[in-house]
């Protein structure tokens, strides 16, 4: 085509993806609803267990994996095809991250390989 100056507005990519049916898909995912009555009587209680505490002293820490060499799970395709990826890559790296009540957080604690894994000894 020999097009060399060519840009796309935001206007015109989006009639562009409307006009040739292709939209932004998540190649796989899994949802499920919560209970809100659950959740609302779950927070009553965790306001009466805390009650006593600083809000210095109460911690929520957790742990989160980050797949560093994970391709993304979205991609354009077109609006009647189904997406489906490869084999996902498993290298990662263990972060534990901890903050009070009052958002200060503690260092970003990361945790690598483990040469002896305590879960598969016998």
């Amino acid at each position: 085509m020999q097009i060399t100056d060519f840009k796309a507005s935001n206007g015109w990519l989006e009639k562009f993806l409307i006009r040739s049916n292709i939209s932004f898909k998540s190649i796989s995912g899994e949802s499920k609803e919560v209970d809100l009555d659950i959740i609302n009587d779950w927070k009553k209680k965790l306001q009466k267990i805390c009650e006593p505490y600083d809000p210095r002293n109460i911690f929520n820490f957790d742990e989160s994996g980050l797949f560093f060499k994970l391709l993304p799970n979205k991609t354009f395709a077109f609006k009647n095809e189904t997406c489906a990826g490869g084999k996902k890559s498993k290298e990662r790296l263990t972060l534990a991250l901890c903050v009070n009540m009052l958002g200060e957080f503690e260092k970003v604690l990361i945790v690598g390989k483990s040469k002896n894994l305590a879960a598969l000894k016998t």
